[in-house]
């Protein structure tokens, strides 16, 4: 029998393998052991819970896969544990570096649908609800369920690798950099590959090698001390909250495009928007609509979140919204967001702001410097060969092209492995931009949770297979 045939035959035996996980019962209760631990960083960034997701859960898991594993405290005072885990192989050339966290958002109990838990996995038609399903416990557990199908057909994966998981993205990832940058020497890899975000709309698989960035900072106007009778003073004393209005209108205009040019991103280049060509962004049937009308004109909606920057409003507050009273309120707050693409440097985004407003006649306004650190912008040409690698090995699996981003609309710790480590990064989404991550009812969808065991399982094999022809061997 043809050598060839016998490889492509144990190929689909493996990727059968592991789509009967999504439908025989076993990739739900795994799913809902991890879902079950309230790994909430931005409710205690070092609860039990960490540690136990690690140590109780993860790494016996890995173990039995032939991984080694440690747990490390964390480089930064306050913040939760990493886990370093490798399964290293006699005579494998390649080694790829994969990541996933292990923290979520907060549950948000009271706000879920009746019948619905945060920490419950309940499955209802098509959806997956409980919270870390999409973001990102669902997201890493496809992965390595993907590696233990090529194990149990092949017996090996044919190359090596390294795993980190943390417990503080959803806090801005204190300490990830610190850590890979102790331990550099041993997250040596040729590759980057893990998956979290949504794909480009829920049918079609994606690939995106970077993200965008981001900054979150507070504008704030302390007029004076406490309010003041708007009888008696109105038209005689400023309003912090009319000002602080005008303030956030000079930075964009009425449908959100940006207006402080050092804010406008100049990357938006011709093979980047050739590769945008064509994308049509979608968040499923109970996403919302992309409004035509909203955001930088003369852009595509691709272009308009995946090669352009975003200023947003998170929270405006002034005087007491639940019980407002005849005074004028002493002060004003915004809580505000940049989300920004390569060429933008986020050192630079704060003092771009404080001359602008300085330059429109602001000098009242406060820009608050972030709590959490930002995230800087990063971006994989959609040419890389091994972008190109992956295009190729996911449509083989699916009998679908991806679709390929240079990076994501939202924003991940990907700096630390693209810039700190190094690596051409690879992320395959296994959710899509309606699947409420960060809300109540957060949830996966079937039908994406068995591509995506198909398609990492195929990838996952097609690195280890000798055959193949992958461009760190070209």
């Amino acid at each position: 029998m043809n050598h060839e045939v016998v490889i492509n035959s144990d190929r689909s035996k493996a990727i059968e393998m592991a789509r009967l996980l999504a439908h025989d019962g076993r990739f739900m209760s795994l799913l809902k052991r991890r879902v079950a631990f309230k790994t909430s960083s931005q409710e205690d960034p070092c609860s039990p819970a960490m540690d136990a997701y690690l140590r109780i859960e993860m790494s016996p898991y890995l173990l039995d896969m032939g991984f080694s594993c440690r747990i490390y405290d964390n480089p930064v005072e306050g913040a939760g544990p990493l886990l370093l885990a490798e399964r290293l192989e006699d005579g494998a050339t390649l080694t790829v570096l994969s990541y996933g966290h292990a923290d979520v958002i907060r549950g948000q109990e009271d706000r879920w649908r009746k019948g619905l838990s945060p920490w419950e996995l309940q499955q209802d038609g098509i959806r997956v609800y409980g919270r870390g399903t999409a973001d990102n416990k669902g997201q890493h557990s496809i992965n390595l369920e993907a590696l233990r199908s090529v194990l149990s057909k092949r017996g090996k994966l044919g190359f090596n690798i390294k795993l980190i998981l943390e417990t503080g993205e959803e806090t801005g990832s204190p300490g990830l950099a610190a850590f890979c940058e102790q331990h550099k020497e041993a997250l040596k890899a040729d590759v980057f590959i893990a998956s979290d975000g949504p794909r480009i709309r829920p049918d079609l698989p994606t690939i995106y090698g970077g993200s965008r960035g981001v900054i979150n900072f507070e504008l704030c106007i302390e007029a004076r001390e406490g309010a003041h009778h708007s009888g008696n003073w109105g038209g005689l004393i400023s309003n912090p909250g009319i000002r602080l209005a005008h303030a956030i209108a000079s930075i964009c205009d009425a449908r959100g495009s940006i207006k402080l040019s050092a804010w406008r991103p100049q990357s938006l280049t011709g093979p980047i928007r050739e590769a945008l060509r064509g994308i049509d962004v979608d968040g499923g049937d109970d996403g919302p609509r992309v409004e035509p009308d909203w955001g930088e004109p003369g852009l595509s909606p691709a272009e308009r979140v995946y090669g352009w920057n975003s200023f947003e409003v998170l929270a405006f507050q002034t005087g007491n919204p639940a019980a407002p009273v005849n005074a004028i309120p002493g002060r004003a707050n915004a809580y505000c967001q940049l989300r920004f693409v390569v060429g933008t440097q986020a050192s630079h985004v704060l003092d771009d702001l404080r001359k602008h407003l300085h330059e429109a006649g602001f000098t009242d306004v406060q820009v608050i410097d972030p709590v959490k650190p930002p995230m800087a912008a990063t971006r994989l040409d959609p040419r890389d060969p091994w972008c190109l690698f992956a295009v190729a090995s996911i449509e083989r699996s699916l009998g679908k092209r991806p679709g390929v981003l240079p990076n994501l609309g939202g924003s991940l710790p990907n700096d630390v492995f693209a810039d700190l480590l190094g690596l051409p990064t690879i992320w395959v989404p296994h959710s899509y931009a309606g699947c409420s991550q960060h809300a109540p009812n957060e949830h996966m969808l079937m039908p994406i949770i068995e591509e995506g065991l198909v398609a990492m399982t195929g990838l996952f094999w097609d690195l280890g297979d000798p055959a193949s022809i992958k461009p760190v061997m070209a």
